[in-house]
């Protein structure tokens, strides 16, 4: 059976704990054991370090080299209007990465955030003696006092409730306060019960003893906080499609690049002719076609990057 289920005496001893708290000694063990009672942010590269990848990604230096064609166009040919279409695309280039990197730092904030949502102290029952600790060092079966106005230090089972309601909306989304008790819960899902109070919450009102059963990354806001984390650390699926279809665009951009510059250079257009686009993108019969292959090709591999970005 799960803690919810039990009555408040057998919570208490599932969690080899006492009416009257656990001892000191036993406090430092389970500490040792299970750790502290925090949400300990992951190890993530620095903001810097996230821009300078993303300047610097595969695709990004697809941009960048179509940027330098334009400009190396826009010196060979003046006037033709290819310096705004360089500028329009190393614009893209920074705006895609100064996205990203705000997107980390928004993930920072919100893990911030989170971590407010805990007390920094709480009354804690330890060998029989009520006392102030850090929130940090509670562990599971540690009882704790909760009054009207506390946030919840960590996921606890109550064992003494009076009038008590708690506002669940951190965790569950919850817009009201739900009301809880002492009594055994039928419900199968822990975060449905009606005897649970979780880490990240308030009492709204009433008091309450509880004894704690998850601390730290273990608790229901923990995995919160964990998803919080990851949350930028993985690709969803429609971005693996559309840097796969990426690639492939890029690929048949750069052999039909290919083609059609040997095709002019074996017609005898010279290298420069074949490369600089017309100031239009319809096509001469006589020089065009091959360069505006090129570009066309060109464009349509950086609108379907500027896409992906977005």
């Amino acid at each position: 059976m799960k803690i919810h289920q039990l009555s408040a005496a057998e919570s208490i001893v599932s969690l080899k704990s006492s009416p009257t708290g656990l001892m000191h000694a036993e406090v430092e063990r389970r500490l040792q054991e299970f750790g502290p009672n925090e949400v300990k942010p992951a190890k993530r590269r620095a903001p810097w370090v996230g821009l300078v990848q993303e300047l610097t990604s595969f695709f990004s230096i697809i941009l960048w080299m179509a940027a330098g064609l334009a400009f190396i166009a826009e010196w060979s040919d003046p006037g033709q209007g290819m310096a705004r279409i360089g500028y329009a695309v190393v614009t893209v280039i920074l705006v895609s990465g100064l996205f990203s990197f705000w997107q980390e730092h928004r993930v920072e904030q919100t893990l911030a955030a989170l971590r407010n949502l805990l007390p920094q102290q709480c009354l804690v029952l330890r060998d029989g003696t009520i006392s102030h600790e850090l929130a940090v060092h509670l562990v599971p079966g540690d009882i704790v006092h909760l009054e009207q106005g506390d946030k919840i230090p960590a996921d606890c089972r109550l064992i003494e409730a009076y009038g008590v309601r708690v506002n669940n909306a951190a965790v569950t989304g919850e817009s009201s306060p739900q009301a809880r008790d002492a009594a055994a819960a039928s419900a199968p899902d822990l975060r449905d019960s009606s005897n649970v109070v979780l880490a990240g919450t308030l009492m709204a009102a009433g008091q309450a003893k509880a004894v704690v059963f998850a601390t730290g990354i273990r608790t229901e806001f923990g995995k919160i906080a964990h998803l919080t984390q990851m949350s930028g650390d993985e690709a969803s699926p429609l971005r693996h499609e559309l840097e796969h279809l990426s690639r492939v665009t890029a690929l048949i951009a750069v052999v039909i690049g290919v083609l059609f510059f040997s095709f002019g250079w074996f017609i005898g257009i010279p290298f420069w002719k074949a490369f600089i686009p017309p100031p239009s993108f319809a096509p001469t019969r006589r020089e065009h076609s091959p360069r505006t292959a090129w570009w066309s090709s060109a464009y349509f591999w950086v609108a379907i990057s500027s896409h992906r970005r977005g």
